[in-house]
């Protein structure tokens, strides 16, 4: 089973608290870490997490100075994780890169160098992500690569292959917020409405159980 979750909600969270919205990315990191616990205990084989999008660099310098030291500090801890070794997880990033400083890209590679072999549980981290920079992106590649221009050379141009099976989206909020525009046609949404940092096991386990019910028809 892949999952696809949009960790929404954690400047919301803070600021229910009274508290800074910074505090609230913290709290949303530990939520992470509990994330790969609860996924790793139910069995999922691929978790893709939707953590920054190129929209967000649109917030206060402030904000995304910060966000950018908690994901190098976040990843450097993930690439010592005992849990990563233990269950092979190959860890993945998807995103224009280009536009994350050079440290970053450096935390990001050597991690998804470490874990390439692993295949147990794959997580994908969507970081200065975009859907339609990641349409747009394989097009172009196909144009320059000229390829013809078919589904199956289109999603092998795609930053991620796979599709997900459910999307959950934490806050309440109700949009895809070009989040897998393309991967998504047919995965299934279910809408939490709790902040990310507010997530538990039961949530999850409530939403599998939700995506179970569902009858997929695809189309037919």
């Amino acid at each position: 089973m892949h999952i696809g979750i949009i960790v929404d909600g954690n400047r919301r969270y803070a600021k229910k608290l009274g508290k800074n919205p910074w505090e609230g990315h913290k709290e949303g990191a530990k939520r992470i870490e509990d994330l790969f616990n609860w996924c790793l205990k139910l069995n999922i084989k691929e978790l893709t997490l939707y953590c920054f999008s190129i929209e967000n660099f649109n917030r206060t310098n402030k904000e995304v100075n910060f966000l950018m030291q908690l994901f190098k500090r976040e990843f450097r801890k993930l690439g010592k994780d005992k849990r990563v070794i233990k269950n092979k997880i190959k860890i993945r990033f998807i995103g224009d890169r280009t536009k994350l400083d050079k440290e970053l890209q450096k935390i990001m590679k050597e991690i998804e160098e470490k874990t390439k072999k692993y295949n147990n549980f794959i997580v994908n981290f969507a970081v200065a992500y975009s859907g339609k920079q990641e349409i747009l992106s394989a097009v172009k590649k196909l144009v320059k690569e000229k390829k013809e221009i078919n589904e199956t050379n289109f999603e092998s141009c795609l930053w991620l292959k796979e599709n997900p099976d459910f999307i959950i989206r934490t806050s309440g909020e109700k949009r895809t917020s070009n989040f897998l525009l393309w991967q998504s046609a047919y995965s299934e949404w279910i809408f939490l409405d709790k902040m990310w940092p507010e997530m538990k096991k039961q949530d999850l386990e409530k939403a599998i159980k939700e995506f179970n019910k569902r009858e997929r028809r695809f189309g037919k």
